[in-house]
């Protein structure tokens, strides 16, 4: 076994004769300096021919041919060095036995404050590329960390400049960095100490939700914030909102906190998000994780304004926030924001890039039609005007919607195999995707010749060439239990959701009995691969969704167990 303390590899050189000076257990007595002195027949090269200083010329006699104490100085300098080394040696033997652990993050190399990606100066379409004077002259007054990119300023201005490639990527365009690799960066975050605010879209719930984000963040504690709900209809009651998005988190055993429902666009529940992180951040460093495109950029920009109104030092990091676009893959790198005058660090991180939401299949150019811009209104089927005039299905809809097929765009189709007379479909989701329907028998031929025109996303005639199709298909049966509420809501990753409700709520005809809604649904729904179906328990929006909620009847450990929410 090698030495541990360099004295041990020092006393038989400084003390051949007596080599139990340096011995520990023994006690010390103080003596005055003497240079050694050696015999012939006493050379300590003869004893120790197999010990690691066997190979460093020991002091011989005295006079004139005796070492200077210069040569003393360097024979001891290489004594030292040479433990030096077999020390580092058997560190480095240790280090490696344990196990390898992700390193976090570096922050000495100088990276975009809008999208974290590395600064360089030589490729031009690269994210994070300066102008090679504008790099030197930022160097020279140590300003790296003030540089906005090239790609960063096109961002700003509507460009759709998508750089994530690999599974979960993005078709279309130029690929610097895959999905893996961007979540590779984050996969330091499960060893440290920290808080961990967890974005999730309210149009998106089910697809956006990140059910493995233990994967990632560890046991660290989790706030969870709903980002969006200025988008629901209007009329919607968000305390229903609220409750329904707590027994959703609770179902999948997360150790949540608490819930916020927010609106970075408005301001609606970030003052709660703010003081819920500064009472649980205790010193520690706070990130934001989220799906791509949930909204963690526009979430920062409204926190760091909200709290800049008391925080200097937040209000001196909104001058370099991150940069906000439309295209999923913003942010390339951990983004670090001084944001609080406690200690502690804010953390915007790249999106968790998911390869089974609709935005992995479409182009590029095509993924502004899938995010809502404005309030959602649903898209009803059969139309409610219809119902209003007549009180039934209408009479070019005898059978109601069994035999027809709707099409979503270009994304999605509904085959209506059965269903009752008194059941309507409502679509919620972007308004760019516009809604036909045709009898279940044409559908196959409608979607060949209306793809890429009628038929959007795909776009155009190339696009819908390259488009792979339709190549998921599932059946649902649901059951219709209750006339006074929804059976259910089929979700789409990445789009949004259909509501499988009944029509009395909508018809003049009040007195439809609830044998004629009960029953149970088929539908066949068509998606690309690898588009994921949720079928979940109906969300309440609109005006008639405090009407129909129901609130369940918790425990008294539920009731302390639970997360509360907030907006």
């Amino acid at each position: 076994m090698a030495p541990k303390t360099l004295s041990a590899f020092l006393s038989p050189l400084s003390f051949p004769h007596n080599p139990t000076i340096f011995n520990p257990n023994l006690p010390q007595i103080p003596t005055k300096k003497r240079s050694p002195v050696f015999c012939r027949f006493s050379h300590p090269q003869k004893n120790y021919d197999k010990s690691p200083v066997s190979e460093i010329d020991l002091p011989e006699g005295t006079g004139a041919a005796a070492p200077t104490p210069g040569d003393r100085f360097l024979e001891r300098h290489r004594s030292f060095e040479a433990a030096k080394l077999i020390l580092k040696e058997n560190k480095n033997n240790n280090n490696n036995k344990k196990k390898d652990k992700p390193l976090k993050v570096s922050t000495a190399v100088a990276c975009c404050y809008g999208c974290g990606a590395p600064l360089q100066t030589s490729e031009v379409d690269a994210p994070g590329y300066v102008d090679p004077e504008t790099y030197a002259l930022k160097k020279k007054h140590r300003q790296l960390r003030r540089v906005l990119c090239g790609r960063c300023k096109l961002l700003s201005h509507g460009h759709m400049i998508t750089a994530v490639g690999g599974n979960g990527g993005y078709s279309g365009g130029k690929q610097f960095i895959t999905a893996e690799q961007l979540r590779e960066k984050l996969s330091h975050l499960r060893y440290e100490k920290a808080l961990i605010v967890k974005l999730v879209d309210i149009v998106d719930f089910n697809g956006s939700f990140l059910a493995r984000i233990r994967d990632l963040a560890g046991a660290n504690p989790i706030i969870l914030v709903v980002t969006k709900v200025d988008l629901l209809p209007k009329g919607t009651d968000l305390n229903c909102i609220g409750d329904w998005v707590v027994e959703a988190t609770t179902k999948k055993k997360l150790n949540v906190l608490s819930v916020h429902l927010t609106s970075s666009k408005s301001l609606v529940g970030i003052s709660g998000v703010a003081s819920e992180i500064q009472k649980e951040k205790k010193g520690r460093d706070v990130y934001i994780l989220g799906s791509a495109n949930v909204g963690k950029s526009a979430f920062i920009t409204a926190f760091l304004k909200l709290m800049g109104e008391k925080d200097p030092v937040a209000a001196a990091a909104q001058k370099y926030k991150p940069i906000q676009s439309a295209v999923p893959g913003t942010t390339l790198g951990p983004i670090q924001i001084n944001a609080f005058l406690s200690g502690g660090n804010l953390f915007d991180t790249p999106g968790v890039h998911l390869h089974h939401r609709q935005a992995a299949v479409v182009h590029a150019e095509d993924l502004p039609a899938l995010a809502p811009q404005s309030r959602l209104r649903g898209q009803s089927f059969p139309k409610s005007r219809i119902l209003a005039e007549n009180g039934t299905t209408g009479n070019n809809l005898p059978n109601g919607l069994n035999g027809h097929s709707l099409f979503w765009g270009g994304l999605v189709r509904i085959d209506i195999l059965k269903v009752l007379p008194e059941t309507r479909l409502t679509f919620y989701g972007p308004k760019s995707l516009r809604l036909h329907m045709v009898p279940t028998d044409e559908a196959d031929e409608f979607y060949q010749k209306a793809l890429g025109v009628l038929l959007t996303p795909p776009t155009g005639k190339q696009r819908a060439d390259e488009w792979r199709g339709l190549e998921i298909v599932r059946e649902l049966p649901i059951k219709f239990e209750d006339a006074e509420r929804p059976a259910c809501d089929v979700a789409i990753s990445g789009l949004g959701w259909i509501a499988v409700e009944p029509m009395s709520k909508m018809s003049s005809n009040s007195d439809s009995s609830s044998e004629k809604t009960a029953g149970e649904l088929h539908l066949v729904v068509h998606v690309p691969r690898p588009v994921e179906i949720f079928v979940r328990p109906p969300l309440p929006v609109g005006k008639y969704g405090a009407d129909w909620y129901q609130y369940r009847e918790l425990t008294e450990k539920e009731e302390e167990t639970r997360p509360k929410w907030n907006f």
